[in-house]
């Protein structure tokens, strides 16, 4: 049976995409050699440098996140070394998973999944590895499975404490465009990101920024790529042309993207994305439910996941919310599975988006018999009216 009404695809990505990206997309698909799309290319590759805040190379994949996780261990690593990683949620778990199928030895620093990387234990293992057996440290900035932030500023501070020469890798893709992040000033080696998120596009686009250290162990890296190799696509990539063929249609959309998210000043779409995050979490509060995340500096603007009363099923009350108020909410992953309900609130997205997803929410709460006190929905509005 047809619903009527809009969709409301409130999971932490892929997120909504606006008309002035589809109307892009729909571009009729051009001649890859040709030198309009010389232009193309190099407006993509200068637009995600000034989102990433670079001035040195951004490699574009068509690719999921997931490709751009194996291009920056590939690129740079050879079979055996060791490198740090924090399980801060699922998908760092998914990110030591691949490093082990190419061979690679994560060293693992464990959370509870309710905070970020934890600091402190990176900065031990470093400064106990005085052999430097460690050839990388890797850290996801955004846990899309928790909603929990990593400070990575702070862990380029920790590295250079210990004079530590590991490389330094992070996953921006649920965080790149909605949450502050600096790839030269923050000093990172390989930034990975994705479309799909705050980019507000389709999936199919990844991304590595680089820097010159990244560069230079690429030479000497002996993990095997043909496809993801930086070298092969850097030469061509300086005219904005591309050695196989590329995912034009998308890249019409991504250059709308950026122009969207520097109309609106990248300053403004962090302050809205954190304004939303904290509405967010007094309607939780409000509902008299947890927010996973427990430490307010890890607190996210992009998602905010949210634990069931001991006893309810999450996938039951996103069962509930989906059927019945046309409202998709993104699942517990891993160990949090049918344990949280996760709200996206990125990308695209305004107040009244926000309103009409709280309104879902505590809806469908009543609906699946879920504890909770009324009044969320008007404490969250109530912070939008004041911050506004």
């Amino acid at each position: 049976m047809r619903k009527a009404g809009r969709h409301f695809l409130q999971i932490p990505g892929p997120s909504s995409v606006p008309d002035r990206v589809l109307r892009a997309i729909d571009n009729q698909t051009m001649d890859h050699r040709s030198p309009e799309f010389g232009e193309l290319g190099q407006a993509a590759i200068t637009g995600m440098k000034s989102i990433f805040k670079t001035s040195n190379p951004v490699i574009i994949y068509p690719a999921s996140g997931t490709g751009a996780w194996e291009a920056a261990l590939a690129n740079t690593l050879s079979p055996g070394d060791k490198i740090l990683m924090c399980e801060t949620g699922n998908f760092a778990m998914m990110w030591q998973k691949l490093a082990r199928k190419l061979g690679l030895e994560p060293v693992v620093i464990d959370t509870d999944w309710r905070v970020g990387a934890d600091v402190e234990a990176i900065q031990d293992h470093l400064a106990k590895d005085k052999a430097h057996e460690i050839k990388a440290v890797c850290v996801v900035h955004n846990e899309t499975s928790t909603g929990c932030v990593s400070e990575i500023a702070k862990v380029r501070g920790v590295i250079d404490d210990t004079n530590h020469p590991a490389l330094y890798m992070v996953d921006t893709i649920s965080s790149l465009a909605s949450i502050d992040y600096r790839h030269d000033d923050w000093g990172v080696d390989v930034t990975v990101g994705g479309s799909q998120k705050g980019l507000m596009l389709p999936p199919g686009l990844s991304f590595n920024a680089l820097s010159d250290k990244a560069i230079e162990a690429s030479k000497a890296a002996g993990l095997k790529r043909s496809y993801w190799d930086w070298a092969e696509m850097m030469g061509p990539n300086e005219t904005g042309f591309f050695p196989y063929t590329p995912a034009t249609n998308l890249l019409y959309g991504l250059v709308e993207a950026v122009k969207m998210l520097h109309e609106e000043g990248l300053e403004n779409v962090f302050a809205r994305h954190k304004r939303h995050g904290e509405a967010t979490r007094i309607a939780v509060q409000s509902w008299g439910l947890e927010t996973l995340c427990r430490n307010p500096a890890h607190y996210s603007g992009v998602l905010t996941a949210v634990m069931m009363p001991e006893g309810h099923s999450a996938d039951a009350l996103r069962k509930v919310i989906h059927e019945k108020l046309n409202m998709s909410l993104g699942n517990g992953l891993g160990r949090l599975k049918d344990r949280v309900f996760r709200i996206g609130h990125l990308g695209d997205f305004n107040d009244l988006m926000l309103g009409g997803t709280l309104v879902g929410v505590e809806m469908g709460l009543s609906m699946a018999g879920v504890p909770h006190q009324e009044g969320g929905v008007q404490a969250a509005l109530r912070h939008l009216k004041e911050t506004v």
